[in-house]
């Protein structure tokens, strides 16, 4: 099995990356957060590999931070999440996030991501609540709060953006105009004014 891939990055978009190495090259799935941290193409790229054996197909999913891999592993065991499943939550929220919202028990967290419905919330909540202990989440610095301020959030960062430039973009353009706060459209357009 493929545990770690070394090589060439030879093609990148958000959700794949094809690495060249040994003169192969791999397509690998990859969540936003590694997209986003992805080098320039043809620089040398470093993958921590989850390989997938079904049936018809042998499938990478790629990661540059083993934390993010290992968190990968521990949704692919609940019932009802794949690995592509499991990909879409961990470009949706980030790691630490998605390890706060099961160990908080934040269901409605959870269900912003596509694909997780209520009772898939809930399952991953019941099974891998007491199963994250080993994973190291820090502090929540975070000012963005709201609904509204999340889903811009969301937004940005699966635009490519980074995600601590999205969270003060959003910040700022709260700090301009308080009343965008409520408003996704006028939030999403200030705060990629500040961001670019």
């Amino acid at each position: 099995m493929i545990a770690h891939l070394r090589g060439k990055l030879i093609s990148k978009q958000p959700g794949q990356a094809i690495v060249e190495a040994a003169g192969v090259g791999y397509d690998v799935a990859i969540s936003v957060p590694t997209f986003t941290a992805l080098p320039s193409l043809g620089a040398e790229a470093v993958l921590h590999i989850h390989t997938q054996v079904s049936e018809d197909q042998i499938a990478l999913f790629g990661f540059l931070e083993l934390q993010e891999k290992r968190l990968f592993e521990r949704l692919i065991t609940v019932s009802g999440v794949g690995p592509k499943l499991a990909i879409k939550m961990l470009s949706g929220l980030s790691s630490e996030r998605t390890v706060q919202a099961i160990r908080g028990q934040d269901h409605a967290q959870l269900t912003r991501i596509p694909g997780v419905g209520k009772k898939l919330a809930e399952r991953l909540v019941v099974e891998l609540k007491d199963k994250l202990d080993d994973f190291a989440v820090a502090p929540s610095q975070t000012v963005v709060r709201g609904a509204t301020a999340e889903d811009v959030l969301s937004a940005l960062t699966n635009l490519g953006y980074q995600r601590p430039a999205a969270e003060k973009a959003i910040e700022q353009a709260i700090a301009k105009e308080a009343a965008l706060s409520a408003d996704f459209d006028g939030l999403f357009r200030g705060a990629l004014k500040v961001i670019r």
